[in-house]
């Protein structure tokens, strides 16, 4: 019998790789699409009548209007929304649905002429890559979750699984059904609900229902997985030749131990990245 208490303190605190942080080369593609109207509005850095200039450039290039969300960190398919003492504006940058003046009072009154006027930024391209790497960070949950799944991949494929012949990856209930002949009915509301496992593998006759996540910090959406992953725990054993495989870590546990430790008292697959280091998979 393993100790929870114990296998809960090896619990890592991170699964971040070199290049986890910032996505570079997605920070340098989004400037690419959108370098030629950067450096038309380059011309506006320095103007001594810049809302004049505005209109006048707005005219001859509308095409430049697509990027005045992202100089206040803001997406192109955003609504920006202002409320103002007189009236809410609801701006919209790809389809224009306001005059031009009112869109040079957005440049102005969001502090976007004033950046521009008087050399708070030299070129609109360096300003955009500073402001594309910050707005990269809402990307890191994701990572977190894609670089947990690549680690247990890589301890998978040590094991000899092959990714596409013995190992499959992102494959819903249907496909595991069709490929392995089983009958997922019961962890699926009978088929009424669309499940997709992080991996699936067969060894010795056995098929093998993978999930991973990593949690760094805690919320409600750790109990809600664990009671989740409790259930289908449950439902598996229902299920002839096929066992589920829960693989998780982080030190958000540490703040919804109760729900995990329901989980672990009845999920022997239920693992961490200690587990595989230590060789776990090495049992199937």
């Amino acid at each position: 019998m393993r100790d929870f208490e114990e296998w809960l303190s090896t619990m890592t605190d991170t699964v971040a790789d070199w290049t986890y942080y910032t996505d570079f080369p997605k920070v340098y593609q989004n400037v690419e699409e959108i370098k030629i109207p950067l450096n038309i509005l380059n011309s506006l850095v320095g103007s001594q009548n810049i809302r004049q200039d505005f209109l006048s450039l707005l005219s001859q290039y509308p095409e430049v209007l697509k990027v005045i969300p992202i100089l206040i960190a803001k997406r192109l398919k955003d609504t920006i929304i202002v409320k103002d003492a007189l009236k809410d504006f609801y701006f919209n940058f790809k389809n224009p649905n306001y005059t031009d003046k009112e869109y040079a009072l957005f440049m102005e009154k969001s502090g976007l002429f004033d950046l521009l006027q008087h050399h708070v930024v030299a070129n609109l391209v360096d300003y955009v890559t500073g402001v594309e790497v910050g707005m990269d960070t809402n990307g890191r949950k994701n990572r977190t979750g894609h670089a947990m799944e690549n680690l247990v991949q890589s301890y998978l494929e040590k094991e000899g699984y092959l990714l596409g012949r013995t190992l499959y990856k992102e494959m819903y209930q249907d496909q595991v059904e069709k490929t392995f002949g089983v009958d997922l009915a019961a962890i699926t509301n009978q088929g009424n609900t669309a499940k997709r496992f992080d991996f699936v593998f067969e060894k010795n006759h056995v098929v093998y229902l993978v999930e991973t996540n990593f949690y760094s910090s805690g919320g409600s959406k750790l109990n809600e997985t664990a009671r989740s992953y409790k259930l289908i725990a449950e439902q598996t054993r229902n299920i002839p030749q096929v066992e589920f495989i829960w693989i998780t870590d982080g030190q958000g546990w540490f703040k919804a131990k109760k729900n995990l430790r329901e989980t672990f008292d009845v999920l022997p697959y239920l693992f961490n990245i200690q587990d595989l280091e230590d060789g776990v998979l090495k049992n199937f």
